[in-house]
């Protein structure tokens, strides 16, 4: 095959050439051409801890809450922790407020982190805050009025149960166990909470840890864990992102493709979890919300693209991929295309 413009970009590229290595190309050199920065919105953090149980484990949610923290303060979020050792107050109450609070509209998401223990009486689940419970229910009345993305970490024993009842569009829902049969202490969060902002997670080499390399680092370190304890494993993280309450495991995936599907044929998780990201690369930050939005929409794009491409013929396929591609880049160049 012969060679193919990039247009708009002054760049030539073989047709023959992988379409990863064309947007990398392509990404590489709109960002080397330099786009103005912005004012951007910014993302907004809750971190609640609950309560300890166990005087023992007071001290480690602690650390896992300073993780989310200092990830939010690098990123320039807005953060607010509710709970833990000091606080004295009613935190049902105190975030219930945060949640309206940071819950009006935005672009950037709204992270709920909650961390520590959960029950299941199999029919309201909980999580266990300092003073009363917050119920499944009483969380999906809160997040019902949020004008912005919602991405919630159910860090937590039991936190598998919350998947179902507060899934739906626009939410990226990320449980420490797969149901609330699983009660054992979750150490699932602590290794999220380390990877968050870990540049090591950083699978694709684009910048960012996105919540997608996150969880998968977080569920691969839990898993090692209980294998190298000799010991059953008690908790296996799901990630939900596309609506519809299901989630996927972690061992689905092979790099950040999810290999398997589930019996219905649905795909998997993990697209949208991919393209959010807590601290995010310099690339994203020189772009509007309405850039980031179209940009994201046209990845889903390539991913479709990606699903149906035993059904077209090779030049078919490379030529919509590049010409996915080149809106991109003429994205990253603020020529920003909503239609």
């Amino acid at each position: 095959m012969g060679a193919a413009p990039l247009e708009g970009t002054g760049v030539t590229m073989k047709r023959s050439a992988s379409p990863i290595l064309q947007r990398l190309a392509a990404f590489a050199l709109l960002i080397a051409s330099g786009v103005v920065t912005h004012a951007e919105e910014k993302a907004a953090v809750i971190v609640a801890i609950g309560g300890p149980g166990d005087a023992a484990y007071a001290g480690v949610f602690e650390k896992w809450a300073g993780h989310w923290e200092r990830a939010a303060e690098a990123a320039g979020a807005t953060c607010e922790r509710i709970g833990g050792e000091g606080d004295a107050a009613d935190s049902l109450t105190r975030l219930r407020e945060a949640v309206a609070t940071h819950g009006g509209k935005s672009a950037e998401p709204l992270w709920l982190v909650l961390m520590g223990h959960g029950t299941d009486d199999g029919k309201e689940p909980k999580f266990n805050l300092r003073g009363a419970d917050l119920s499944v229910l009483e969380l999906a009345e809160w997040l019902r009025p949020v004008q912005r993305p919602v991405v919630l970490v159910a860090g937590f024993s039991t936190s598998g149960a919350f998947l179902k009842p507060l899934s739906g569009p626009g939410r990226v829902i990320v449980c420490g166990t797969r149901s609330g049969r699983e009660s054992n202490f979750a150490r699932f969060a602590g290794y999220l909470a380390e990877a968050i902002a870990d540049p090591a997670t950083d699978l694709d080499k684009d910048g960012a840890t996105s919540l997608l390399e996150a969880w998968l680092a977080a569920a691969r370190q839990t898993a090692d864990f209980y294998k190298d304890q000799g010991r059953i494993a008690t908790e296996h993280s799901l990630l939900d992102d596309n609506g519809d309450g299901s989630g996927t495991p972690a061992d689905w995936f092979q790099g950040l493709r999810a290999v398997k599907r589930a019996r219905d044929n649905q795909p998997a998780d993990g697209l949208r979890a991919n393209q959010v990201h807590l601290l995010p690369s310099s690339a994203d930050q020189t772009l509007p919300p309405e850039a980031k939005a179209r940009r994201d929409e046209l990845e889903r794009d390539l991913a479709s693209l990606r699903e149906a491409k035993g059904t077209m013929s090779e030049d078919d396929y490379l030529a919509k991929i590049e010409a996915i591609l080149v809106q991109i880049a003429r994205i990253y160049r603020g020529e920003i295309r909503t239609e």
